[in-house]
């Protein structure tokens, strides 16, 4: 029996965008999934017994899947916009005013009408650096002279690529909300001050924006299992063979792969092996020495409500606020010190949060009877809790005291608790589900929790970076000429884009 010519190790998004790219380029193409299903981060399931609710677990919005991608696979995913931007309780007044940005924004009720214009031309600004690069991360990688470049602006450039993203939020807007809603883009996920001189919160920052070359982030119908359902389909369809329940324990660089499934060890040979895990399980599986990675430093919370919470500010709807991103605790001078207190060890007071209602967007993800009592879902996303916190601690007792300082934070801006307006489960309990850096390392082998696989690199190489073949060209080359990486880990990875799973694929079909 002839053996495969590609294997990919991880059947996360991005390993089965490169099967399916492979796959209908005539190649054989093996995926081998750890786990029992593929998806990786991008899957959804019902979080809480007794309630028929598919929440998105981990990853939960999409904004970097070209749509050349998906039409290129032919796979059926389907992505929906949000209403309104976001909506940001003012933590001086204790939320009883905030800012909604969209349509009809309301800079004026937080005494920022005179920042308005400086936001919508720092935006302006963004938006000619994000929409040049964005074509290019479906290409070979240019150079960061070529990139700036190809962007045109010399001044704008240095704003967003050369110097700490805080000056130019400082120099756009006056108001501390106002710019912590600017900034928080530059954090997520990304343990950082938007002032630090490594620049990597400019990388997390472009990342953000990147997507589109707008910077929209859409809710994907059916949740993010049916984005990875599709895509699975997709490379099954054009031949790929899946297998689940395949834990790989080893790989040489010559191209042979061990793994064990239901008791039985497998090798099999390849001429490529794709890794879609992260750099650190790359090298354990190969007996490299492993790199140092940046460690995850989010917290995310499901929420199952019987309705949405009511608000201190009446000048906006429950449906207005959380018809977007809800910030929370957010403003400028909040994030820098909760970097701080973390940075200490400490759980930050209050908790930089942010929310996101899928089920307002897409209520497919509920039962017709959910839907017609006026329940909804709530991702709520914890910024600055590094997983140094919770490395060496009880990550049950750090679990729940995370889950309770993103709860205080969530309260400290309602006209009620939230706990009041939570579903049960079947068993009674409340529906809260808390996943932490320390979940993320133990169920994904996402190492420290970064959901990045390490720290974000910028989407083009340096001007003295070796591109003389064709893994290099494509971000995903590694130490071994058969091996290469295909997932988030790789160049311009990051997020569920598929963008890795595409580079890696092309990198092998010019090889």
């Amino acid at each position: 029996m002839t053996g495969p010519d590609v294997v990919i190790v991880g059947g996360g998004h991005n390993g089965l965008v490169a099967g399916a790219y492979l796959a209908r380029a005539g190649r054989r193409v093996q995926v081998l999934e750890r786990l029992d299903h593929v998806g990786g981060a991008a899957v959804s399931a019902h979080a809480f017994d007794g309630i028929d609710a598919r929440l998105s677990r981990y990853s939960y919005l999409v904004s970097l899947l070209p749509r050349r991608i998906v039409d290129d696979l032919g796979a059926r995913v389907r992505l929906v916009r949000r209403r309104y931007s976001s909506y940001t309780p003012d933590p001086a007044t204790g939320g009883r005013t905030g800012l909604l940005i969209g349509p009809n924004s309301t800079f004026g009720t937080i005494g920022a009408a005179g920042d308005e214009a400086g936001f919508a031309e720092f935006y302006r600004r963004c938006g000619m650096v994000t929409s040049r690069l964005w074509p290019t991360l479906l290409q070979p990688l240019c150079t960061r002279d070529e990139a700036r470049r190809q962007v045109g602006d010399d001044a704008t450039w240095r704003l967003i690529v050369d110097e700490p993203i805080a000056n130019a939020i400082t120099d756009a807007a006056s108001n501390d909300l106002v710019r912590g809603v600017m900034a928080t883009d530059a954090l997520i996920g990304t343990f950082a001050r938007a002032d630090d001189a490594t620049l990597v919160q400019n990388v997390c920052f472009l990342y953000h924006l990147l997507g589109g070359g707008t910077g929209d982030w859409d809710v994907p119908v059916g949740g993010m299992g049916a984005v990875s359902g599709a895509l699975a389909a997709a490379a099954a369809g054009h031949g790929a063979e899946i297998i689940t329940g395949a834990e790989v324990y080893a790989i040489d660089p010559d191209g042979d792969v061990r793994y064990r499934r239901d008791g039985e060890e497998h090798l099999v040979h390849a001429d490529f092996v794709l890794a879609n895990v992260t750099p650190v399980v790359l090298a354990r599986l190969l007996g490299d020495q492993e790199p140092t990675l940046a460690q995850g430093a989010q917290v995310k919370v499901n929420l199952m409500l019987r309705r949405l919470p009511r608000l201190r500010d009446d000048s906006v709807t429950p449906e207005q606020a959380f018809g977007g991103t809800f910030h929370i605790n957010e403003t400028f001078s909040q994030l820098d010190t909760a970097y701080t207190r973390a940075e200490h060890g400490v759980v930050p007071d209050p908790l930089p949060c942010e929310i996101y209602c899928h089920s307002l967007a897409d209520s497919s993800i509920l039962s017709d009877s959910l839907r017609e009592s006026g329940a909804h879902t709530l991702t709520v996303f914890g910024l600055h809790t590094p997983h140094s916190l919770i490395a060496g601690s009880d990550p049950d007792r750090m679990r729940d005291t995370l889950t309770s300082a993103v709860l205080k934070s969530l309260n400290s801006v309602l006209a009620e608790p939230i706990q009041d307006v939570l579903m049960e489960d079947s068993a009674g309990r409340l529906c809260i589900e808390a996943k932490t850096t320390l979940d993320l390392e133990r169920t994904l082998g996402m190492t420290g929790g970064n959901i990045f696989h390490g720290a974000l690199s910028w989407p083009f190489a340096e001007n003295d970076e070796p591109l003389d073949t064709p893994a290099r060209r494509w971000g995903v080359a590694t130490e071994h000429d058969r091996i290469l990486l295909c997932g988030s880990g790789s160049r311009r990875g990051g997020a569920v884009s598929g963008i890795g799973g595409h580079n890696a694929a092309r990198a092998v079909l010019q090889s």
